[in-house]
């Protein structure tokens, strides 16, 4: 492998709600720094203490989290909603960091396929790269599969911006699983800046027998996973692993008032602790998992081949877990749960469907989406 130490990449990632596009971010990047690129990881979202720092430079810039009122409900470290000259000044914050790493290859993450309410900071981002003498190459990295609804015009406006702005699309997906034209068919028009790097995931963590009738519950490191705890703790007494341990791991983005009120609630066998660094290892060897079915849950699981119960978040219209549960499902992977049909009886019911699925093997689909992110980047930067 060709070594690349003079080239610098920027990778812009933004998490408002869980810490998934981060965690994926983070792996790529990893990635890049081990084929020898030099990485400058800049994050938007409150600050993640247990991101993989060897080789990569994180800047954090003054971070941004959504209220309750939606997506585009902004707010600082304060909870304060932010304003124009918030945003200014993250902005140039941000222009000055492009221009202090000059560097080879700038990457966005989500955008312009998501994140538009950062348009306010990424549109000038990308004006002034193409504004330089060199400009960067740019990407956007992006999962396989992409919420189905879009405003109006949605489309149009991402193929533009693709077209004016990107030299290619880095879809972390195995187009065998999930190729992004199944949800954004408008990906036709740039097919040829489509590179499908397979699924971005960690590599596989060390299995033991010390858990082996451990029922793991977990939402990520989001906050919308409450339901699914609660249910799960009143599950347990309805299922085949009444006598089980249960796990439920919470993460870092509940409310620790939250997070009491679930200790209070975890009957004798029942464990809730926070979200744990060996998370992939309880995973491994635990009997079943109950989580969501988020881009690096099912990363997770597949990897793991551990047998699951998805309870995919499908609120708003959300369609991208649903789809994302639907496929893993049909390989014979895990059982699928709608959200609006999640009781302690159904959930319970679908545990021990679970339990009797042969282990989840997926071996057709492609796992070293990173180290193919780096490939790829390598390639197109050396002709």
């Amino acid at each position: 492998m060709i070594r690349s130490s003079d080239q610098s990449v920027l990778f812009h990632v933004q998490h408002l709600l869980g810490i998934g596009h981060v965690r994926r971010a983070n792996i790529v990047c990893q990635a890049l720094t081990g084929a020898g690129f030099q990485v400058v990881l800049v994050t938007g979202g409150r600050p993640i203490a247990d991101l993989q720092r060897d080789g990569i430079e994180i800047v954090q810039l003054p971070p941004l989290h959504i209220g309750d009122s939606g997506f585009h409900d902004l707010r600082d470290d304060t909870n304060t909603p932010v304003d124009a000259d918030w945003k200014m000044n993250r902005c140039n914050q941000l222009l000055d960091l492009f221009d202090a790493v000059a560097p080879d290859i700038l990457i966005t993450e989500a955008f312009p396929f998501g994140r538009r309410q950062m348009r306010f900071e990424l549109i000038p981002l990308l004006e002034h790269a193409a504004a330089r003498n060199r400009p960067p190459q740019i990407y956007c990295s992006v999962r396989d599969i992409l919420k189905s609804y879009r405003k109006p015009g949605r489309a149009e406006e991402t193929v533009a911006l693709i077209d004016r702005f990107y030299d290619g699309v880095l879809v972390h997906g195995d187009p065998s699983f999930a190729a992004l034209v199944e949800t954004f068919p408008d990906a036709a028009h740039f097919d040829e800046k489509v590179h499908h790097t397979g699924i971005v995931a960690a590599p596989p963590a060390e299995s033991s027998l010390s858990c082996g009738d451990e029922i793991l519950v977990s939402a990520g490191g989001g906050a919308v996973g409450l339901r699914l705890f609660e249910t799960a703790i009143a599950a347990r007494a309805l299922s085949s692993f009444a006598k089980a341990t249960w796990r439920i791991l919470v993460g870092p983005n509940v409310a620790e008032e939250d997070y009491r009120r679930l200790c209070d609630r975890a009957t004798d066998g029942v464990i809730v602790e926070h979200y744990r660094t060996d998370f992939r290892t309880l995973l491994t060897n635990c009997r079943v998992s109950i989580s969501q079915a988020g881009y690096n849950t099912v990363a997770d699981l597949i990897v793991a081949e551990t047998p699951a119960v998805l309870v995919p978040f499908d609120t708003d219209g959300e369609d991208e877990q649903p789809r994302r549960a639907s496929k893993l499902a049909e390989r014979g992977c895990a059982v699928s749960l709608p959200s609006q049909t999640l009781t302690p009886e159904t959930l319970a019911a679908a545990l021990d469907e679970a339990s009797h699925l042969k282990q989840a093997t997926a071996n057709s689909i492609g796992l070293d989406g990173a180290a193919r992110t780096a490939s790829i980047l390598q390639a197109a930067h050396t002709h």
